[in-house]
């Protein structure tokens, strides 16, 4: 940060970039600060200049440091970010047995994916065919699941992983009598 700089420091860039690279809308944010919609919009404009407390609660927000806000050039892109369990999205079956945790970046959607998959007995999560060439990675962590993929089905347990094409139907089950998790990988061509 150059101290000489008689002009207080410009955050808009940094805070733009921060809130979009965490998928916050200026609403979110607003609402996890306690800051006004209308100042956010300024600050991003640099219209407005916040006070210390502001920028404290916009950095608690955002999950940075005040410093990242504050005059920081790599502040749009902090060496590393951190998601918090509630703003990673999800994904529900309309029965509710079945559930998606996006846990990996958009910009890398249809490419490659990832997920944390959370199925309850009697749950099945059925997929359409997506391009040709593209492969999914299943990860039991706890309980057991059974994939079906081109005409075959495999139990897996705790521990195990499948790996398997996906340019046809495809279908994840729990015919257990407890809840199975796994980690999920979707490579696109």
């Amino acid at each position: 940060m150059n101290m000489d700089n008689t002009e207080p420091p410009r955050v808009g860039a940094a805070l733009q970039a921060l809130r979009s690279s965490r998928g916050l809308s200026l609403d979110d944010l607003s609402k996890r600060a306690g800051v006004s919609k209308s100042m956010l919009s300024q600050i991003e404009r640099n219209q407005a200049n916040p006070t210390v407390a502001v920028v404290w609660r916009l950095a608690n927000a955002l999950g940075v440091d005040m410093g990242e806000l504050l005059g920081s050039e790599r502040a749009a892109a902090p060496a590393i970010e951190t998601v918090p369990a509630h703003a990673t999205p999800g994904l529900t079956s309309p029965d509710g047995l079945c559930k998606l945790r996006i846990l990996g970046p958009i910009e890398l959607a249809g490419q490659f994916e990832w997920y944390e998959l959370s199925i309850q007995p009697g749950g099945v999560l059925d997929s359409q065919a997506h391009e040709p060439g593209s492969r999914e990675h299943l990860s039991v962590l706890t309980g057991s699941l059974e994939v079906s993929a081109q005409g075959m089905t495999n139990k897996l347990k705790a521990g195990e992983t499948a790996r398997y094409a996906v340019d046809g139907p495809h279908t994840i089950r729990n015919n257990a009598k407890s809840a199975a998790t796994a980690l999920l990988v979707v490579l696109h061509p």
